[in-house]
């Protein structure tokens, strides 16, 4: 007689069990690097972190050769974050360069630390988790993280939101274990140095406890507050002035031109309520149901939840919106779920309707894995630049006069230092270049990203250059009923590696 396969109700008490934690921390581990390697490429809200890193690792104090310096962005950021997380990848960087592996090996690895810091920060989160609730909360907590798409896959993205995240989920392990003072320098870290909205956040929690009469964790909070802030300031400034040149606080001059200025909403606009409608059921998926009967039957669970909620409720009003904008919020929000889970199965024997019930919360973990994998597919296809230069790299492996030019969209989709894999090659992002000028027809490549349906961006290389690539991004969702799976993911070519002709074939911009 054959082994009877396991059911997913049993594969979950297995992970329920005493004994599983263990096997819990190492698949956080192994679906961060999932994640990480399905879609190893970054985009340009990233690319001052990892340009930063690579700097740091290539050039050390050689900061002529900085990348910064040649392209500053619209504002500062601070380099405390890629300082920690370069010395962090150094041991590992120097084994990767001692087995001759590419560039783009020390991409993942840095990428890769960083992802650590945010776990183990997670981590520490969930076990106060199990103690402020209990044991099965915490399980919970991180089955339903596991089985969800944007936490896991923003953790190892070089962004500010994500250095301030592993800070905010140390500053709230510190509050939940009452270490009013160590919440203080924590959260002064965030805001000061990383993400400055994160003042409010973590404000809000602060004024929760002034609510409820506890003046003396809001006293201890504001003494350790002033020397905190002082010492972080005065940290960022004198670091970040060395590598900017100049006297600055980064983060200053990010609150100066988002709020003052208010000059956010350039980068496009959203509703008021696009973070209800939208960010959350796409990052809590089914959790979001769970998470909204956690805070209908629980007290405590109601007073953690409402300051996330309120916080997402503030930043409603500012109109460029995006989802790592509070992304924050979102392990406070599963604990609400976690919470619910952990009572729906634990009386699942009680009656029928609570056995149905168990039933179904098995389904929101497989329904959320399914949606997870849709994501996963769909962001793969979101970086036409990386992409386009792994396949540049392996067309021409045995030409080393290669001198490409990297357009605006190209160099906002995944290209990075770290993808300039040839040392004898010659890469160029120089902007406002005339096509098919004079300029452009000095280079032996081009990558160029062409968005509109006619593809008039080739037009001026149509008797120049010939077709080498063609990379494809995410177009949009389709359902069809005579394809499995119903849920088709379309593409659409947009971006082109073009050589320039010797011989060959025509561009066909038709």
């Amino acid at each position: 007689m054959g082994r009877q396969q396991p059911s997913p109700a049993s594969f979950i008490l297995d992970l329920l069990h005493p004994s599983s934690m263990r096997m819990l921390s190492g698949m956080l581990v192994v679906a961060m690097g999932m994640h990480l390697l399905l879609c190893p490429f970054t985009k340009v809200e990233e690319s001052f972190n990892l340009q930063a890193m690579h700097d740091l690792l290539q050039h050390g104090w050689n900061l002529d050769q900085y990348d910064h310096l040649e392209f500053p962005g619209v504002v500062p950021r601070t380099f405390l974050g890629p300082l920690f997380v370069s010395i962090t990848a150094y041991p590992a960087v120097l084994l990767a360069q001692f087995l001759a592996l590419d560039k783009f090996t020390q991409q993942y690895l840095v990428r890769g630390v960083l992802g650590m810091f945010v776990l183990r920060a997670f981590l520490g989160f969930c076990r106060e988790v199990k103690v402020r609730f209990s044991i099965r909360v915490m399980r919970w907590l991180i089955l339903l993280t596991l089985s969800q798409f944007h936490f896991l896959f923003y953790i190892t993205r070089p962004l500010p939101n994500t250095f301030a995240l592993g800070l905010v989920l140390m500053a709230m392990t510190y509050r939940l274990r009452q270490q009013h003072g160590m919440f203080a320098w924590a959260a002064g870290a965030a805001c000061i140095i990383f993400r400055f909205e994160t003042l409010i956040f973590l404000g809000l929690f602060v004024l929760s406890d002034l609510l409820r009469g506890r003046v003396s964790a809001v006293v201890t909070v504001v003494k350790h507050a002033v020397p905190a802030a002082v010492v972080l300031l005065g940290m960022t400034v004198l670091v970040d002035s060395v590598f900017w040149q100049r006297w600055l606080w980064p983060e200053g001059e990010v609150l100066w031109f988002n709020v003052y200025l208010n000059k956010s909403s350039q980068w496009g606009t959203l509703p008021f309520l696009w973070y209800f409608y939208s960010v959350l059921p796409r990052a809590l998926l089914g959790g979001l149901v769970l998470s909204v009967w956690g805070c209908l039957t629980s007290r405590p669970v109601f007073m953690l939840v409402w300051p996330a909620l309120a916080y997402i409720v503030a930043y409603s009003f500012l109109p460029h919106k995006e989802l790592r904008f509070i992304v924050y919020t979102f392990p406070i929000l599963n604990t609400a779920a976690a919470f619910a889970a952990a009572e729906i199965w634990r009386t699942r024997g009680k009656s029928l309707l609570r056995g149905l019930m168990a039933a179904a919360l098995v389904g929101v973990l497989v329904v959320n894995v399914m949606g997870t994998s849709v994501l996963l597919s769909i962001s793969r296809l979101n970086y036409p630049g990386g992409q386009s230069m792994s396949a540049l790299h392996n067309l021409e492996q045995r030409r080393n006069n290669v001198n490409v030019h990297i357009d605006v969209y190209t160099a906002q989709t995944g290209v990075s230092r770290f993808t300039q894999l040839r040392d004898s090659w010659s890469y160029n992002k120089t902007e406002g270049l005339e096509p098919g000028g004079h300029n452009m027809m000095s280079f032996t490549h081009l990558m160029v990203g062409a968005l509109s349906d006619d593809r008039k961006e080739l037009a001026p290389y149509a008797s120049s250059h010939s077709i080498v690539h063609t990379v494809s991004s995410y177009a949009g969702l389709e359902i069809s009923w005579k394809k499995f799976p119903f849920l088709q993911i379309k593409t659409k070519d947009t971006l082109w590696i073009l050589k320039k002709k010797r011989s060959g074939q025509f561009l066909n911009v038709i």
